[in-house]
């Protein structure tokens, strides 16, 4: 099973390439979010006790977003690996994240980091402010301030996985199939090795 965590700031095409990637290597795409969603539109139990929270305006525990994941491994036996997309944003979830895949035999192959510059970042995202209906999309200081917050929390993501050689970064910038291409050398070199 080959599982990857695509790293990237808001804007920098993540969504784009997530895409390509799971079509060229039959991987799952698993987002929190969408995990989220899927409970509560359910209405598991797991999926009530995150609404509560959500209504009450708490951040839901990492123990419950590693159950749903847990969820998911377990109900996509025969994938060929996972695509990570919005977890782990902390060092404590990658820990986490780390022991879950351990017990199913698994873990994370690599850790492709879209790197984009900031004044690129803006620009796309102001650009999709504009044919979008995202209202965090419009207004520069909004999408800076997203931007900041983002490398603040995914840095200590990265550092854990560099500590296992397990993070690349990748130019972000350009033509799109040539940014797919550097993500698919990096993760064609790892499933070699």
């Amino acid at each position: 099973m080959f599982n990857l965590i695509l790293f990237g700031p808001p804007g920098s095409g993540k969504g784009t390439q997530s895409e390509r990637l799971i079509a060229k290597y039959g991987l799952k795409h698993l987002s929190t979010g969408d995990l989220l969603r899927n409970e509560i539109a359910g209405q598991t139990p797991l999926g009530m006790a995150v609404k509560n929270l959500m209504a009450e305006g708490k951040l839901v525990p990492d123990e419950i977003v590693i159950e749903m994941i847990d969820i998911a491994l377990e109900n996509n036996p025969h994938v060929n690996g996972f695509l990570f997309d919005g977890f782990p944003r902390t060092t404590a979830q990658a820990e986490a994240l780390d022991k879950l895949l351990a017990q199913k035999g698994t873990e994370i192959a690599v850790v492709l980091a879209l790197q984009v510059s900031q004044e690129e970042l803006i620009k796309r995202l102001l650009n999709r402010g504009r044919t979008s209906d995202r209202s965090d999309d419009v207004n520069e200081d909004i999408i800076a301030a997203r931007i900041t917050e983002y490398e603040k929390k995914t840095a200590a993501v990265a550092d854990h996985y560099k500590k296992f050689g397990k993070v690349k970064y990748v130019k972000g910038e350009g033509d799109i199939d040539e940014i797919f291409g550097l993500l698919c050398k990096e993760i064609d070199a790892k499933k070699v090795a």
